[in-house]
């Protein structure tokens, strides 16, 4: 009988070769020598971590691996060319990694200072696509553009750079550009969506850029969209982008006051009291000059209004448009009768984003839901006007497509409200984010035992909406909902206490947003009681700690995730909490008894992945994991991987060493502006190596 290893080898390496997955790779590797041989021969892509003094170490049977990944060596952010930690020769380690990696063409690199990237290019100058990595500061004293001058001179085969999370001065960039025109004209990915910028890329600096890179076909850009600035984007920019790159088929330009992580005001009408000067006129011409856009990102964070004539255009001149974000954008669809208008034209759009819009309703949403049948994934955020009733009814419409939502800072969707307004495709949605707004949840909690009569009056509330469209869209709702309320037992389970439970047979990630001092436990009371499938969760929490009293509750309530069976992987972001790092004032909670409070209970998890973001002092960047949220921590025996996003002392990190199988864990600041140097034992790079060789000299079970 024919076994898998009389398939011939080169059959086989094709198989190894369609296989991206670095663990499902990994575990195939351990089959036979045969299939480790293969996996080494084939593995194309590789991110090595450990700590830059063993790069002495570093494998050379990956020979045809072509993307190389080193932005994640230990210590991280420091420049392992020149670790404090060993005295080897930066050119003979950099030479060491070109005899290992001979076939690199794409490099992500933490480049701390530009001698990194002066030293790396010189042994791979056939490089065609680079990842810069830096949040520590930049140093006032090194000259306009040293960073990229090396890089643009001496890769020559250079089409693809990403500086999303290096910092830089945006000075910096353009000159080169128009110094190496040859490597310029050459690009055709550029994204420079800096997070840790303040002002973003002026206007004239646009126009720099994408005059010196005509053939871009993915560009994305941090700027400034408000008129009060000077080099504030308006009219002029987008249309020298437009006539500038005529190839553009990915396209994101937003404000920089959009790029942070934090919910806006749930009170805000969804208005700014400043216009950008960005008109409807500018926009049909904008659109009409970019036929090939695929994907149009445009976070402007300043009022856009009476957009409904332009975004129709989008529909007739950007034909292959499929992913379109907007932020702050009014009339986009002003479903005034039955004829759709506006952004409801757009019915090739696969994914949709509004953000801010301030007059969105209903009856807009249900229009989007008739016109754009082919989404597959809707997010809307900080828009007051909508409802239970149109998202729900837009959710029906989008059944067989729809898998992927996002619901936050609606005035009117709780967290409750926006579960049930996806009740139509609970079966069916894969993602979905939510906001932990608790309003009455006692009251929804008891509700939820009311069977399935309750579920069946829910579900018909829509056509009360589609009656005003008319009796062609009534018939088909009507006839869409009773194929739905048919199978509508498949969607439930019996629960042991004798009432129905909702399931939510796909649903694999869930993301949250949970204002701090709030608890996490009327999760499952507001509709999330059973989820069998979902592995990921992404849990943020953001708010002010100062002047809060102590919470009435020990505990947060991570306890209450274990209803969910398959959960592995966890992000606990608190980096949007603010409290005192020190010494809080009297009668107040410092971050330490607060980190107590989000992790008890975290041990009760089976997590084998965990990312966390400890709360910060913004008064004194500090960002830094307490004793109580270590021992906290070294309560998950389960865990494998932890990445803590800030710093740490060593003394606190060797508590970690109890999780019998924890293989890689890493201090990351990432964040700007990272600390630069700490005097206390807090990353400093041989409290990092003695706990990483501490870490390592431990056996492994598995």
């Amino acid at each position: 009988m024919a076994t898998i290893n009389d398939i011939p080898d080169v059959i086989l390496s094709n198989i190894f070769a369609s296989i991206s997955d670095t663990r499902t790779r990994n575990s195939l590797s351990l089959v036979s020598r045969k299939f480790m041989l293969l996996d080494r021969a084939t593995r194309v892509s590789l991110t090595l971590r450990g700590n830059a003094r063993d790069l002495f170490m570093i494998p050379t049977c990956f020979r045809s691996v072509t993307d190389l990944d080193l932005s994640f060596l230990s210590p991280w952010g420091h420049s392992f060319l020149s670790s404090p930690l060993s005295d080897t020769d930066p050119q003979l380690l950099a030479h060491r990694l070109r005899r290992a990696f001979p076939a690199v063409t794409s490099l992500t690199v933490y480049a701390r200072s530009p001698l990194t990237i002066e030293i790396l290019v010189q042994q791979w100058p056939g490089l065609k696509r680079v990842k810069l990595v830096r949040w520590h500061q930049r140093l006032a004293s090194w000259p306009i553009g040293e960073d990229f001058v090396c890089l643009l001179e001496q890769c020559e085969n250079l089409n693809w750079l990403d500086l999303s999370t290096f910092y830089y001065w945006t000075e910096d960039l353009p000159p080169v550009l128009q110094a190496c025109p040859k490597v310029s004209a050459s690009l055709v990915h550029l994204n420079l969506l800096t997070t840790s910028f303040a002002e973003g890329f002026k206007s004239q600096e646009i126009k720099e850029i994408t005059t010196a890179c005509p053939n871009l076909k993915n560009i994305l850009v941090a700027c400034n969209f408000d008129p009060r600035y000077i080099g504030f984007v308006g009219d002029e920019t987008l249309l020298a982008v437009a006539n500038n790159c005529p190839k553009l088929t990915l396209l994101h330009l937003a404000d920089t006051s959009t790029l942070t992580d934090v919910r806006g005001d749930p009170d805000n009408d969804g208005f700014t009291s400043e216009d950008a000067m960005v008109t409807k006129g500018t926009l049909v011409e904008f659109f009409s000059g970019l036929p090939l856009l695929q994907e149009l990102v445009l976070d402007v964070g300043r009022n856009v209004r009476d957009t409904s004539m332009a975004l129709e255009m989008l529909n007739s001149k950007c034909k292959d448009l499929r992913v379109l974000k907007l932020g702050q954008f009014h009339g986009i669809c002003l479903a005034n009768e039955s004829q759709l208008d506006g952004i409801a034209l757009c019915s090739g759009l696969e994914e949709l984003s509004i953000k801010n819009c301030g007059d969105l309703t209903d009856m807009g949403l249900i229009a989007i839901g008739r016109g754009c049948s082919k989404l597959s994934r809707f997010e809307v955020q900080g828009c007051k006007r909508i409802t239970e009733k149109g998202l729900r009814t837009m959710a029906c419409l989008l059944r067989n497509t729809l898998v992927k939502v996002k619901i936050s800072c609606c005035k009117n969707l709780d967290a409750a409200a926006s579960l049930r307004s996806v009740e139509p495709i609970r079966d069916r949605i894969q993602w979905l984010h939510i906001d932990c707004v608790w309003n009455g949840w006692e009251e929804i909690g008891n509700s939820e035992q009311v069977g399935l009569s309750f579920w069946h009056n829910q579900v018909e509330e829509p056509s009360s909406l589609f009656s005003l469209m008319g009796s062609e869209y009534d018939h088909e709702m009507r006839r869409k909902k009773c194929k739905y309320s048919s199978d509508v037992s498949d969607g439930y389970i019996l629960e042991n206490n004798g009432f129905w439970c909702k399931k939510w047979d796909r649903l694999q990630y869930l993301s949250l947003w949970i204002g701090v001092g709030e608890l996490l436990t009327p999760l499952p009371a507001a509709g999330l009681l059973n989820c069998p499938n979902l592995e990921e969760i992404r849990i943020k929490v953001e708010g002010d700690c100062r002047g809060r009293s102590k919470p009435s509750e020990r505990a947060f309530g991570l306890s209450s995730l274990t209803l969910y069976p398959r959960l592995s992987k966890m992000q606990l972001d608190c980096s949007e909490t603010i409290g005192y790092a020190l010494t809080a004032p009297s009668g107040q909670m410092d971050l330490s008894l607060w980190e107590r409070f989000f992790l008890n209970g975290i041990g009760e998890l089976r997590l084998s992945e965990l990312d966390y973001w400890p709360p910060q002092d913004r008064d004194v960047n500090h960002r830094s994991l307490s004793l109580p949220a270590a021992a906290l921590l070294a309560l998950c025996l389960e865990l494998r991987k932890l990445f803590i996003h800030g710093t740490a002392h060593e003394h606190f990190m060797m508590f970690l060493l109890k999780i019998p199988n924890l293989r890689d864990v890493q201090l990351r600041e990432d964040y700007y502006p990272a600390p630069e140097n700490d005097m206390s034992t807090e990353m400093r790079a041989g409290s990092c190596s003695r706990f990483e060789a501490a870490l390592n000299r431990r056996p492994i079970l598995d």
